[in-house]
Protein backbone atom coordinates (compact mmCIF):
# COMPACT_ATOMS: atom_id res chain seq x y z
CA UNK A 1 0.00 0.00 0.00
CA UNK A 2 2.79 2.46 0.92
CA UNK A 3 4.70 1.77 -2.29
CA UNK A 4 1.57 2.26 -4.42
CA UNK A 5 0.90 5.58 -2.71
CA UNK A 6 4.47 6.71 -3.30
CA UNK A 7 4.28 5.63 -6.97
CA UNK A 8 1.08 7.65 -7.35
CA UNK A 9 2.76 10.73 -5.81
CA UNK A 10 5.63 10.42 -8.29
CA UNK A 11 3.10 11.01 -11.07
CA UNK A 12 2.84 14.61 -9.87
CA UNK A 13 6.36 15.22 -11.22
CA UNK A 14 7.00 16.17 -14.86
CA UNK A 15 7.30 13.29 -17.30
CA UNK A 16 10.99 13.99 -18.02
CA UNK A 17 11.75 13.67 -14.27
CA UNK A 18 9.87 10.37 -14.02
CA UNK A 19 11.74 8.99 -17.05
CA UNK A 20 15.15 9.90 -15.62
CA UNK A 21 14.68 9.24 -11.89
CA UNK A 22 11.40 7.37 -11.34
CA UNK A 23 12.84 3.85 -11.06
CA UNK A 24 15.71 5.00 -8.84
CA UNK A 25 13.32 6.87 -6.51
CA UNK A 26 11.09 3.80 -6.17
CA UNK A 27 14.09 1.60 -5.41
CA UNK A 28 15.28 4.01 -2.72
CA UNK A 29 11.80 4.06 -1.18
CA UNK A 30 11.68 0.23 -1.09
CA UNK A 31 15.08 0.09 0.65
CA UNK A 32 14.08 2.58 3.32
CA UNK A 33 10.66 1.02 3.82
CA UNK A 34 12.28 -2.39 4.30
CA UNK A 35 14.78 -1.13 6.88
CA UNK A 36 12.66 1.43 8.76
CA UNK A 37 9.93 -0.64 10.35
CA UNK A 38 7.72 0.27 13.25
CA UNK A 39 5.54 3.30 13.86
CA UNK A 40 8.17 5.97 14.58
CA UNK A 41 10.68 4.95 11.85
CA UNK A 42 7.83 4.80 9.32
CA UNK A 43 6.55 8.20 10.49
CA UNK A 44 10.03 9.66 10.03
CA UNK A 45 10.18 8.21 6.51
CA UNK A 46 6.94 9.88 5.46
CA UNK A 47 7.93 13.19 7.06
CA UNK A 48 11.15 13.11 5.04
CA UNK A 49 9.15 12.43 1.88
CA UNK A 50 6.70 15.22 2.66
CA UNK A 51 9.48 17.81 3.01
CA UNK A 52 11.15 16.50 -0.13
CA UNK A 53 7.90 16.82 -2.11
CA UNK A 54 7.37 20.33 -0.76
CA UNK A 55 10.79 21.51 -1.95
CA UNK A 56 11.49 19.48 -5.08
CA UNK A 57 8.07 19.39 -6.78
CA UNK A 58 7.79 23.15 -7.50
CA UNK A 59 11.46 23.39 -8.46
CA UNK A 60 11.07 20.66 -11.10
CA UNK A 61 8.28 22.57 -12.83
CA UNK A 62 10.19 25.87 -12.78
CA UNK A 63 13.45 24.22 -13.88
CA UNK A 64 14.12 24.51 -17.62
CA UNK A 65 16.33 21.74 -18.92
CA UNK A 66 19.27 22.69 -21.08
CA UNK A 67 18.66 22.17 -24.80
CA UNK A 68 20.25 19.13 -26.33
CA UNK A 69 22.89 20.09 -28.86
CA UNK A 70 23.92 17.79 -31.67
CA UNK A 71 27.41 16.49 -31.19
CA UNK A 72 30.17 18.23 -33.08
CA UNK A 73 31.78 16.29 -35.91
CA UNK A 74 35.50 16.21 -35.24
CA UNK A 75 37.76 17.37 -38.05
CA UNK A 76 41.35 16.43 -38.57
CA UNK A 77 43.94 19.16 -37.95
CA UNK A 78 46.94 19.19 -40.27
CA UNK A 79 50.10 18.00 -38.56
CA UNK A 80 48.34 16.31 -35.60
CA UNK A 81 47.68 12.55 -35.17
CA UNK A 82 44.06 11.44 -35.28
CA UNK A 83 42.08 8.29 -34.43
CA UNK A 84 39.45 6.82 -36.72
CA UNK A 85 36.73 4.29 -35.86
CA UNK A 86 36.28 1.39 -38.26
CA UNK A 87 32.64 0.99 -39.16
CA UNK A 88 31.73 -0.97 -42.27
CA UNK A 89 35.17 -0.98 -43.87
CA UNK A 90 37.42 -3.97 -43.23
CA UNK A 91 41.17 -3.56 -42.67
CA UNK A 92 43.45 -4.46 -45.57
CA UNK A 93 45.15 -7.94 -45.49
CA UNK A 94 48.57 -6.32 -45.38
CA UNK A 95 47.65 -4.30 -42.28
CA UNK A 96 46.33 -7.44 -40.55
CA UNK A 97 49.54 -9.35 -41.34
CA UNK A 98 51.80 -6.60 -39.96
CA UNK A 99 49.64 -6.22 -36.85
CA UNK A 100 49.74 -9.95 -36.19
CA UNK A 101 53.52 -10.08 -36.59
CA UNK A 102 54.04 -7.18 -34.16
CA UNK A 103 51.72 -8.82 -31.62
CA UNK A 104 53.73 -12.07 -31.76
CA UNK A 105 56.99 -10.19 -31.20
CA UNK A 106 55.55 -8.31 -28.20
CA UNK A 107 54.09 -11.49 -26.68
CA UNK A 108 57.41 -13.36 -27.08
CA UNK A 109 59.29 -10.51 -25.38
CA UNK A 110 56.87 -10.50 -22.40
CA UNK A 111 57.18 -14.29 -22.00
CA UNK A 112 60.99 -14.11 -22.03
CA UNK A 113 60.93 -11.33 -19.39
CA UNK A 114 58.61 -13.29 -17.11
CA UNK A 115 60.76 -16.42 -17.43
CA UNK A 116 63.86 -14.43 -16.51
CA UNK A 117 62.20 -12.96 -13.40
CA UNK A 118 60.87 -16.36 -12.32
CA UNK A 119 64.34 -17.88 -12.61
CA UNK A 120 65.81 -15.28 -10.24
CA UNK A 121 63.28 -15.82 -7.41
CA UNK A 122 64.49 -17.17 -4.07
CA UNK A 123 62.42 -19.60 -1.99
CA UNK A 124 59.06 -18.03 -1.07
CA UNK A 125 58.04 -17.07 2.46
CA UNK A 126 55.25 -15.21 4.23
CA UNK A 127 55.32 -11.52 4.96
CA UNK A 128 54.14 -9.51 7.91
CA UNK A 129 50.36 -9.74 8.36
CA UNK A 130 50.20 -6.12 9.55
CA UNK A 131 49.53 -4.06 12.65
CA UNK A 132 48.11 -4.79 15.14
CA UNK A 133 47.53 -8.38 14.23
CA UNK A 134 51.07 -9.71 14.39
CA UNK A 135 52.69 -11.66 11.63
CA UNK A 136 52.37 -14.74 9.50
CA UNK A 137 55.06 -17.38 9.93
CA UNK A 138 56.78 -19.23 7.15
CA UNK A 139 57.39 -22.48 9.01
CA UNK A 140 55.47 -25.57 8.03
CA UNK A 141 52.46 -26.52 10.14
CA UNK A 142 53.46 -30.18 9.92
CA UNK A 143 56.83 -31.76 10.54
CA UNK A 144 59.31 -30.31 8.03
CA UNK A 145 60.63 -32.35 5.18
CA UNK A 146 64.33 -32.78 4.59
CA UNK A 147 65.98 -29.75 2.94
CA UNK A 148 65.53 -29.82 -0.82
CA UNK A 149 69.19 -29.03 -1.41
CA UNK A 150 71.96 -29.98 1.03
CA UNK A 151 75.62 -29.13 0.82
CA UNK A 152 77.90 -32.12 1.18
CA UNK A 153 80.40 -29.93 2.98
CA UNK A 154 79.03 -27.72 5.73
CA UNK A 155 81.78 -25.16 5.20
CA UNK A 156 81.12 -24.83 1.48
CA UNK A 157 79.54 -21.57 0.30
CA UNK A 158 75.79 -21.75 -0.45
CA UNK A 159 74.94 -22.70 -4.02
CA UNK A 160 71.88 -20.44 -4.29
CA UNK A 161 71.56 -16.67 -3.70
CA UNK A 162 70.13 -15.97 -0.26
CA UNK A 163 71.06 -19.34 1.22
CA UNK A 164 72.80 -19.65 4.55
CA UNK A 165 76.50 -20.09 5.25
CA UNK A 166 77.88 -21.56 8.52
CA UNK A 167 78.58 -18.15 10.10
CA UNK A 168 75.02 -16.98 9.44
CA UNK A 169 73.52 -20.15 10.90
CA UNK A 170 75.59 -19.90 14.07
CA UNK A 171 74.68 -16.22 14.55
CA UNK A 172 70.97 -16.94 14.09
CA UNK A 173 71.04 -19.89 16.51
CA UNK A 174 72.85 -17.78 19.12
CA UNK A 175 70.29 -14.97 18.75
CA UNK A 176 67.42 -17.46 19.06
CA UNK A 177 68.88 -18.91 22.27
CA UNK A 178 69.30 -15.43 23.77
CA UNK A 179 65.71 -14.41 22.95
CA UNK A 180 64.24 -17.64 24.30
CA UNK A 181 66.01 -17.25 27.66
CA UNK A 182 65.02 -13.58 27.93
CA UNK A 183 61.39 -13.68 26.81
CA UNK A 184 59.71 -17.09 26.98
CA UNK A 185 57.23 -17.11 29.87
CA UNK A 186 58.39 -20.50 31.22
CA UNK A 187 62.03 -19.94 32.22
CA UNK A 188 62.77 -23.63 32.87
CA UNK A 189 61.39 -24.66 29.48
CA UNK A 190 63.29 -21.81 27.84
CA UNK A 191 66.57 -23.07 29.28
CA UNK A 192 65.87 -26.63 28.10
CA UNK A 193 65.09 -25.41 24.57
CA UNK A 194 68.21 -23.24 24.56
CA UNK A 195 70.35 -26.21 25.64
CA UNK A 196 68.81 -28.41 22.93
CA UNK A 197 69.47 -25.85 20.16
CA UNK A 198 73.04 -25.36 21.35
CA UNK A 199 73.58 -29.13 21.33
CA UNK A 200 72.20 -29.45 17.78
CA UNK A 201 74.50 -26.66 16.63
CA UNK A 202 77.54 -28.20 18.33
CA UNK A 203 76.89 -31.63 16.75
CA UNK A 204 76.70 -30.03 13.30
CA UNK A 205 73.04 -30.88 12.75
CA UNK A 206 72.58 -27.63 10.81
CA UNK A 207 75.67 -27.95 8.61
CA UNK A 208 73.79 -29.35 5.61
CA UNK A 209 70.80 -27.00 5.89
CA UNK A 210 71.38 -24.06 3.56
CA UNK A 211 67.77 -23.39 2.55
CA UNK A 212 66.54 -20.65 4.95
CA UNK A 213 62.89 -21.78 4.89
CA UNK A 214 63.91 -25.38 5.70
CA UNK A 215 66.19 -24.08 8.45
CA UNK A 216 63.30 -22.14 10.03
CA UNK A 217 61.06 -25.22 9.90
CA UNK A 218 63.76 -27.38 11.49
CA UNK A 219 64.36 -24.90 14.31
CA UNK A 220 60.62 -24.75 15.05
CA UNK A 221 60.43 -28.55 15.14
CA UNK A 222 63.38 -28.87 17.51
CA UNK A 223 62.00 -26.29 19.96
CA UNK A 224 58.62 -28.04 20.01
CA UNK A 225 60.24 -31.40 20.63
CA UNK A 226 61.28 -29.96 23.99
CA UNK A 227 58.15 -27.88 24.67
CA UNK A 228 55.06 -28.67 22.54
CA UNK A 229 53.92 -25.03 22.39
CA UNK A 230 52.22 -24.36 19.06
CA UNK A 231 52.40 -20.61 19.68
CA UNK A 232 56.20 -20.75 19.61
CA UNK A 233 57.53 -20.22 16.07
CA UNK A 234 60.78 -19.62 14.26
CA UNK A 235 60.10 -17.71 11.05
CA UNK A 236 61.82 -16.88 7.78
CA UNK A 237 60.82 -13.92 5.58
CA UNK A 238 61.99 -13.54 2.00
CA UNK A 239 61.72 -9.74 2.02
CA UNK A 240 63.90 -7.78 4.50
CA UNK A 241 62.19 -7.10 7.82
CA UNK A 242 61.78 -3.56 9.12
CA UNK A 243 63.92 -2.59 12.13
CA UNK A 244 62.64 -3.73 15.52
CA UNK A 245 60.99 -0.77 17.31
CA UNK A 246 63.07 0.44 20.24
CA UNK A 247 59.92 0.61 22.38
CA UNK A 248 56.35 -0.51 21.93
CA UNK A 249 53.89 2.32 21.42
CA UNK A 250 50.13 2.32 21.60
CA UNK A 251 49.77 5.35 19.34
CA UNK A 252 47.75 4.86 16.16
CA UNK A 253 49.46 6.16 13.04
CA UNK A 254 47.82 8.88 10.90
CA UNK A 255 48.02 6.50 7.93
CA UNK A 256 45.99 3.89 9.79
CA UNK A 257 43.38 6.47 10.79
CA UNK A 258 43.04 7.65 7.21
CA UNK A 259 42.81 4.08 5.88
CA UNK A 260 40.03 3.24 8.34
CA UNK A 261 38.20 6.42 7.39
CA UNK A 262 38.39 5.55 3.70
CA UNK A 263 37.34 1.92 4.30
CA UNK A 264 34.52 2.63 6.77
CA UNK A 265 36.54 0.76 9.42
CA UNK A 266 36.41 -2.30 7.10
CA UNK A 267 32.72 -2.69 7.93
CA UNK A 268 31.55 -3.71 4.47
CA UNK A 269 27.85 -4.28 5.19
CA UNK A 270 25.56 -3.39 8.09
CA UNK A 271 22.02 -4.19 7.04
CA UNK A 272 18.79 -6.02 7.76
CA UNK A 273 17.95 -9.03 5.59
CA UNK A 274 14.39 -10.25 5.05
CA UNK A 275 12.74 -11.75 8.12
CA UNK A 276 14.44 -9.04 10.20
CA UNK A 277 17.83 -10.80 10.30
CA UNK A 278 20.79 -8.53 10.99
CA UNK A 279 23.81 -8.97 8.70
CA UNK A 280 27.22 -7.58 9.71
CA UNK A 281 30.08 -8.21 7.25
CA UNK A 282 33.32 -6.95 8.77
CA UNK A 283 36.66 -7.64 7.11
CA UNK A 284 38.82 -6.90 10.16
CA UNK A 285 38.51 -5.98 13.83
CA UNK A 286 39.90 -2.43 13.74
CA UNK A 287 41.49 -0.56 16.63
CA UNK A 288 38.78 0.76 19.00
CA UNK A 289 40.70 4.01 19.38
CA UNK A 290 39.75 4.77 15.78
CA UNK A 291 36.57 2.76 15.17
CA UNK A 292 34.81 2.44 18.55
CA UNK A 293 31.94 4.75 17.56
CA UNK A 294 31.41 2.97 14.24
CA UNK A 295 31.32 -0.43 15.98
CA UNK A 296 28.89 0.78 18.65
CA UNK A 297 26.63 2.29 15.97
CA UNK A 298 26.62 -0.98 14.03
CA UNK A 299 25.72 -3.07 17.08
CA UNK A 300 23.02 -0.59 18.13
CA UNK A 301 21.54 -0.83 14.61
CA UNK A 302 20.87 -4.54 15.22
CA UNK A 303 19.04 -3.94 18.51
CA UNK A 304 15.63 -4.69 17.06
CA UNK A 305 16.76 -7.53 14.78
CA UNK A 306 15.44 -11.02 15.55
CA UNK A 307 18.83 -12.66 14.84
CA UNK A 308 22.33 -11.49 13.88
CA UNK A 309 24.82 -12.91 11.36
CA UNK A 310 28.51 -11.96 11.62
CA UNK A 311 30.23 -12.58 8.28
CA UNK A 312 33.95 -13.18 8.96
CA UNK A 313 34.74 -15.06 5.75
CA UNK A 314 37.13 -12.31 4.58
CA UNK A 315 38.22 -11.15 8.03
CA UNK A 316 42.01 -11.24 8.44
CA UNK A 317 42.09 -10.37 12.14
CA UNK A 318 42.90 -7.17 13.99
CA UNK A 319 42.51 -5.86 17.51
CA UNK A 320 41.60 -8.21 20.41
CA UNK A 321 40.10 -5.16 22.16
CA UNK A 322 37.61 -4.70 19.31
CA UNK A 323 36.81 -8.43 19.42
CA UNK A 324 35.91 -8.13 23.10
CA UNK A 325 34.00 -4.86 22.60
CA UNK A 326 31.68 -6.39 19.98
CA UNK A 327 31.35 -9.66 21.88
CA UNK A 328 30.18 -7.82 25.00
CA UNK A 329 26.90 -6.88 23.26
CA UNK A 330 25.90 -10.55 23.04
CA UNK A 331 25.72 -11.31 26.80
CA UNK A 332 23.64 -10.11 29.73
CA UNK A 333 26.45 -10.76 32.24
CA UNK A 334 30.29 -10.68 32.18
CA UNK A 335 31.87 -13.67 30.42
CA UNK A 336 35.50 -14.77 30.44
CA UNK A 337 36.95 -13.88 27.03
CA UNK A 338 39.95 -16.05 26.21
CA UNK A 339 42.82 -14.22 24.48
CA UNK A 340 46.04 -16.23 23.95
CA UNK A 341 48.08 -13.03 23.58
CA UNK A 342 47.38 -11.65 27.07
CA UNK A 343 47.75 -12.77 30.65
CA UNK A 344 44.52 -13.45 32.51
CA UNK A 345 43.44 -10.37 34.49
CA UNK A 346 40.19 -8.69 35.50
CA UNK A 347 40.21 -7.15 32.00
CA UNK A 348 39.69 -10.63 30.55
CA UNK A 349 35.92 -10.49 31.17
CA UNK A 350 33.48 -8.81 28.80
CA UNK A 351 31.90 -5.52 29.86
CA UNK A 352 28.45 -7.09 29.76
CA UNK A 353 25.69 -6.14 29.86
CA UNK A 354 26.14 -3.18 27.52
CA UNK A 355 23.62 -0.47 28.48
CA UNK A 356 20.77 -0.36 25.98
CA UNK A 357 21.73 -3.57 24.17
CA UNK A 358 18.88 -5.96 23.41
CA UNK A 359 21.00 -8.66 21.72
CA UNK A 360 21.78 -10.91 24.69
CA UNK A 361 18.93 -13.33 23.94
CA UNK A 362 18.98 -13.14 20.12
CA UNK A 363 20.28 -16.07 18.00
CA UNK A 364 23.80 -15.41 16.70
CA UNK A 365 25.49 -16.96 13.66
CA UNK A 366 29.10 -16.60 12.49
CA UNK A 367 30.26 -17.27 8.92
CA UNK A 368 33.82 -18.59 8.60
CA UNK A 369 36.20 -19.64 5.82
CA UNK A 370 39.80 -20.74 5.37
CA UNK A 371 40.60 -17.00 5.10
CA UNK A 372 39.25 -16.25 8.59
CA UNK A 373 42.37 -15.42 10.57
CA UNK A 374 43.72 -14.53 14.02
CA UNK A 375 41.43 -12.11 15.90
CA UNK A 376 38.49 -13.30 13.79
CA UNK A 377 39.30 -16.81 14.95
CA UNK A 378 39.35 -15.62 18.55
CA UNK A 379 35.85 -14.17 18.10
CA UNK A 380 34.63 -17.43 16.54
CA UNK A 381 36.37 -19.66 19.09
CA UNK A 382 35.12 -17.84 22.19
CA UNK A 383 31.52 -17.65 20.97
CA UNK A 384 31.61 -21.35 20.06
CA UNK A 385 33.12 -22.38 23.41
CA UNK A 386 30.56 -20.25 25.26
CA UNK A 387 27.79 -21.85 23.16
CA UNK A 388 26.61 -18.39 22.21
CA UNK A 389 26.81 -18.71 18.40
CA UNK A 390 26.41 -21.24 15.61
CA UNK A 391 29.40 -21.31 13.26
CA UNK A 392 28.69 -21.98 9.58
CA UNK A 393 31.22 -22.38 6.76
CA UNK A 394 34.78 -23.71 6.62
CA UNK A 395 37.50 -24.43 9.20
CA UNK A 396 39.46 -21.24 9.85
CA UNK A 397 43.12 -20.58 9.04
CA UNK A 398 44.61 -21.60 12.39
CA UNK A 399 46.68 -18.46 13.01
CA UNK A 400 46.69 -17.68 16.72
CA UNK A 401 49.67 -15.25 16.55
CA UNK A 402 49.93 -15.21 20.34
CA UNK A 403 53.71 -14.87 20.42
CA UNK A 404 55.41 -11.49 20.59
CA UNK A 405 57.54 -11.07 17.49
CA UNK A 406 61.31 -10.67 18.01
CA UNK A 407 63.48 -9.78 15.04
CA UNK A 408 66.72 -11.80 14.83
CA UNK A 409 68.15 -10.31 11.63
CA UNK A 410 66.94 -9.03 8.25
CA UNK A 411 65.13 -12.26 7.36
CA UNK A 412 64.54 -14.27 10.55
CA UNK A 413 62.40 -13.71 13.61
CA UNK A 414 60.66 -15.58 16.42
CA UNK A 415 57.18 -15.60 17.85
CA UNK A 416 57.68 -16.06 21.57
CA UNK A 417 54.73 -16.28 24.01
CA UNK A 418 55.62 -14.01 26.91
CA UNK A 419 52.52 -14.71 28.99
CA UNK A 420 50.44 -17.80 29.77
CA UNK A 421 46.73 -17.15 29.31
CA UNK A 422 44.24 -19.47 31.01
CA UNK A 423 42.10 -21.42 28.57
CA UNK A 424 39.21 -22.93 30.55
CA UNK A 425 37.57 -24.43 27.46
CA UNK A 426 40.12 -26.90 26.07
CA UNK A 427 43.77 -27.93 26.25
CA UNK A 428 44.47 -26.33 22.86
CA UNK A 429 43.02 -23.38 21.02
CA UNK A 430 42.91 -22.74 17.27
CA UNK A 431 46.68 -22.42 16.69
CA UNK A 432 47.58 -24.32 13.48
CA UNK A 433 44.34 -26.36 13.52
CA UNK A 434 41.74 -23.61 13.11
CA UNK A 435 38.21 -23.37 14.48
CA UNK A 436 35.87 -26.01 13.09
CA UNK A 437 32.35 -24.75 12.31
CA UNK A 438 29.20 -26.37 13.66
CA UNK A 439 27.76 -26.57 10.14
CA UNK A 440 30.34 -27.32 7.44
CA UNK A 441 29.57 -25.87 3.99
CA UNK A 442 31.63 -24.23 1.27
CA UNK A 443 32.47 -20.61 1.92
CA UNK A 444 30.62 -19.45 -1.21
CA UNK A 445 27.41 -21.19 -0.04
CA UNK A 446 27.65 -20.21 3.61
CA UNK A 447 25.46 -17.09 3.48
CA UNK A 448 22.52 -18.89 1.84
CA UNK A 449 22.90 -21.76 4.29
CA UNK A 450 22.96 -19.54 7.37
CA UNK A 451 19.96 -17.49 6.25
CA UNK A 452 17.91 -20.70 5.88
CA UNK A 453 19.18 -21.86 9.27
CA UNK A 454 18.27 -18.54 10.92
CA UNK A 455 14.78 -18.51 9.40
CA UNK A 456 14.18 -22.07 10.56
CA UNK A 457 15.27 -21.22 14.08
CA UNK A 458 13.09 -18.11 14.21
CA UNK A 459 10.03 -20.04 13.02
CA UNK A 460 10.40 -22.40 15.97
CA UNK A 461 10.37 -19.58 18.52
Amino acid sequence: MSEKLYAWLLRLYPSRFREDYGEEALRLFRDRARDERGFFPRLRLWLDLFFDFTISLPSEYFHVPAPRVAPLVPRRLHGFPALFVLEDASPRPGALAIGGLLSLVALSSCWASLSSVRGRETPSASQFAGVPDGYKSSHSESRPAAPSVAASDGNRAPTQPGWLDPAQRKRIVDNAITNLKEHYFDRDAAQKMADALAAHEKRGDYDTVADPAAFAALMTQQMREVTPDRHLTFDYFQEPLPPQPSAQTAAVSPQYREAMKQQNCTFEKVELLPRNIGYFKLNSFPDPEVCRVAAMAAMTYFNHADAVIFDLRDNRGGSPEMVQLIGAYLFDHPEYWYNPRENTTEQSWTRSPVPGSELADKPVFVLTSARTTSAAEQFSYDLKMLRRATLVGETTAGAAHSGVFHRLDDHFGMGIPEVKAINPYSANDWAEVGVEPDVIVKSADALDAVVKLARSKLQKK
